[in-house]
């Protein structure tokens, strides 16, 4: 059932003598998964608050995700993390009475993990990893300034792909750009997918857990085709996506677990508690797929952005 592990973990004086069991089920490893579940826990290490982390991965596989939710609702932790929107919904339909987060979930309300966003309305409050998608259309025309067409591949089971590529195609019409899409329910159906959209003139890869895991291959279709890939987070960049504006996912997990901390120690309630954003955005440049994808990042960007 896919990879645990449980450790105490303490950062100087234990907080006043806090200690406490929580769980985290995150969807699959990928950069900025990893780096979202990496800053919650420091969250708490920063406080210094001793924690005993029961932590599972459900490998990208949403029936996994659902067995881990189950047993770790029959833990009893004190408090639970869930990492992407599938992980998110599975946890919600099995924890009731404990306090439930969420992190790297792009739309909590079409998700149906809260009321809203001011007011989630019930034990399960967290943050959005929303994309300023605006941003990155604007990015988009910055590195292929003659893009009429993009393409976008995305899991047809993931709710918070298909809100990107709704606003995406919402955001690209004044631009002049035709979105074309591709749907994949396996990770080896990508390289076909990416060869189905055509000669698009760029591809957008947005924070969809199943594209982003599998990565590498979109990513040789689009550099032995020299097509410009634009994404929606860091991560993919990492694994060899030209550029992104976008959110630093360690921060935004470090934030949740300072939401976390405020349930725990302070008594706020999941309920009244609203769901949080980023705040900051910041340009990721893989120098080396800039290359391979014939992009020209102007000046202006190359001088701001952090370079991989």
């Amino acid at each position: 059932m896919g990879c645990s592990s449980s450790s105490d973990s303490a950062g100087g004086d234990s907080g006043g003598g806090d200690s406490y069991s929580i769980g985290i089920n995150q969807l699959v490893q990928h950069p900025s998964l990893d780096a979202a579940a990496e800053g919650f826990q420091e969250a708490f290490e920063e406080a210094g608050v001793d924690v005993d982390w029961d932590i599972q991965n459900a490998n990208g596989e949403q029936g996994t995700a659902v067995s881990i939710s189950q047993q770790m609702a029959n833990a009893n932790h004190d408090l639970y993390l869930a990492i992407a929107t599938p992980a998110g919904q599975a946890m919600s339909k099995s924890i009731k009475d404990k306090p439930l987060l969420f992190t790297a979930v792009t739309d909590p309300v079409e998700a149906e993990l809260v009321e809203s966003l001011d007011k989630p309305g019930k034990n399960v409050t967290g943050t959005s990893d929303a994309a300023p998608i605006e941003e990155q259309v604007e990015l988009i025309t910055q590195l292929v300034p003659d893009a009429k067409t993009v393409g976008v591949v995305y899991s047809s089971a993931e709710v918070n792909s298909k809100v990107q590529v709704e606003q995406l195609t919402e955001a690209a019409k004044p631009k002049g750009i035709e979105v074309k899409s591709q749907t994949v329910t396996s990770v080896t159906e990508i390289p076909q997918a990416v060869e189905a959209l055509g000669d698009v003139d760029a591809i957008y890869v947005p924070t969809d857990n199943m594209v982003v895991s599998g990565i590498s291959s979109l990513i040789k279709v689009a550099n032995d085709k020299t097509i410009p890939v634009i994404a929606a987070d860091s991560g993919a960049v990492e694994g060899g996506a030209a550029a992104t504006i976008g959110i630093d996912y360690k921060e935004l997990g470090r934030q949740t677990g300072e939401m976390a901390l405020r349930i725990l120690q302070d008594g706020a309630d999941p309920a009244e508690t609203p769901v949080e954003t980023a705040s900051e955005y910041t340009y990721v440049i893989n120098e080396d797929a800039v290359k391979a994808q014939g992009v020209e990042v102007p000046k202006e960007i190359m001088e701001k952005a952090e370079k991989l």
